[in-house]
């Protein structure tokens, strides 16, 4: 019997070629698995028909003795990333039934690869959220702590990986939907450099912020499904071609702490304490701690929240009932756009579409959108000093462990969820949430690291060191 729990992609690779376990066996174990757990954590949308025929023709691969690296190893796919001919939706009802019609450049990678795509997994509807609680499909039960969320938007992802329904899975970070979700379910999330991992064949929620990453059970893992999908494309303009993404540190020395950022308001005293002994631990690993200022950075989620929006509604504009998706019929053409996003979109996809056509209004353009462009160049170069001084940055990835679905009473204050992560996604800097440990309730706490740009190698270094208990 496979050991699920234990197992990682080096593990599985060394089951499969040694003929230990076949990967159609790996994958029956995987959906066994799915059975029993998934209908009371909603973490998958749909199961594919087609994943028992790609697990035979892995093995298929691997008799032969062509296997790669991720050859047969089982994974799960946020509901925004298109597998031809396969369901995607963006967890919305204005998507319902829609099929894809061609292969994202990640999906298109792993089929070369000869990885297993199980299924597509929950979100927040169109990536906006922090719980999965803007669904369409319900809300993604945290598998560690079933009374609690898994996080968002990526929360059906991270929480396939914590409930051993997937070795991996792939989601999509915006402003920390991977490594909010992966600090919420006790395991590794990765948001990398913007531009290493290609967009094409991603749905759109801000263009400009956007990235695909790995949920893994290691940091060793998410190395390996990194340097698997960080290929450019000539389909993605904002891809960074391979031979330019040069990070000029080697190795990390001193980490540096911005002790100003984290006396914010709304942040967990628990989280605060497991916070400084992860800085105690890591002092023992032989890094020196230095505390670091970085004044233009607690505005990040001022920034976030005015570029956000404007560009989800730019976006989603595209989705009118007409071309594909929902489509409602009206008198005219102004009444059937009118009925199909009343009744395809949900109250949050509404909120920003309705805040974003605001920032980018005449009038206002200046006022807002203009104002957050300026000030995030000025963020994205102060984090640039900053790593003149330090070779990374750490911070707790969540200001709190895992909430109950419907704590958050207003969205500003789910807006607040965000706070640690976004800055990442406002200066493009890669990041990972790793495991700290655990609240005195037993809920999963993390540590995140910032490093600079295309700094990848200097994550998984303190992350794999960090990570040895």
């Amino acid at each position: 019997m496979i050991d699920l729990k234990k197992l990682t992609i080096k593990k599985a690779q060394d089951g499969l070629r040694n003929k230990e376990f076949t990967s159609l066996e790996l994958t029956n174990a995987y959906i066994e698995e799915i059975k029993k757990t998934n209908e009371n954590i909603n973490a998958y949308l749909e199961i594919f028909e087609d994943a028992i025929d790609q697990a035979k023709k892995a093995d298929e691969i691997i008799s032969k003795g062509e296997s790669k690296t991720l050859t047969g190893v089982p994974l799960a796919i946020k509901d925004n990333l298109l597998f031809k001919d396969h369901k995607a939706g963006a967890s919305s009802k204005i998507l319902e039934g829609y099929f894809s019609t061609y292969d994202a450049k990640v999906i298109e990678t792993l089929k070369e690869e000869g990885a297993v795509i199980i299924g597509r997994t929950n979100m927040d509807e169109f990536a906006m959220g922090s719980s999965t609680e803007t669904s369409a499909y319900g809300i993604t039960k945290n598998p560690k702590a079933p009374h609690t969320v898994a996080g968002g938007s990526s929360g059906g992802s991270a929480a396939t990986v914590a409930g051993d329904m997937a070795l991996f899975s792939l989601g999509s970070d915006t402003g920390g939907s991977i490594r909010q979700p992966a600090g919420f379910c006790g395991i590794v999330g990765l948001k990398p450099t913007y531009g290493t991992i290609s967009r094409s064949g991603l749905m759109a929620m801000g263009s400009s912020l956007d990235i695909i990453g790995p949920f893994t059970k290691s940091v060793e893992d998410a190395e390996i499904v990194f340097n698997t999908l960080a290929k450019e494309d000539a389909k993605d303009s904002t891809c960074v071609l391979e031979k330019d993404r040069i990070c000029e540190k080697k190795e990390v020395k001193k980490i540096g702490v911005p002790r100003s950022f984290l006396k914010g308001e709304g942040i967990n005293k628990e989280t605060l304490e497991n916070f400084e002994k992860s800085l105690d631990k890591l002092r023992g690993l032989g890094y020196e701690i230095v505390d670091i200022d970085i004044p233009l950075m607690e505005y990040s989620l001022a920034v976030y929240y005015v570029l956000m929006p404007a560009e989800v509604s730019t976006n989603l504009s595209r989705f009118d009932g007409i071309r594909y998706g929902l489509s409602i019929s009206g008198k005219d053409v102004a009444e059937s756009y009118k009925k199909t996003k009343e009744a395809g979109f949900g109250k949050e996809a509404k909120r920003r579409i309705l805040l974003g056509t605001y920032v980018l209004s005449h009038g206002y353009y200046d006022a807002y959108y203009n104002k957050a462009v300026k000030l995030r160049h000025k963020i994205t170069e102060e984090m640039k000093k900053v790593f003149n001084e330090v070779d990374l940055i750490a911070t707790p990835t969540t200001p709190s462990p895992a909430f109950a679905p419907g704590a958050k009473a207003s969205p500003l204050e789910m807006y607040l969820s965000d706070i640690f992560t976004v800055p990442a996604n406002i200066t493009g800097v890669p990041a990972i949430s790793i495991p700290a440990g655990n609240s005195s309730e037993g809920l999963p706490l993390d540590i995140q690291f910032m490093a600079p740009h295309f700094g990848e190698k200097l994550l998984f270094e303190v992350g794999k060191k960090f990570e040895v208990k």
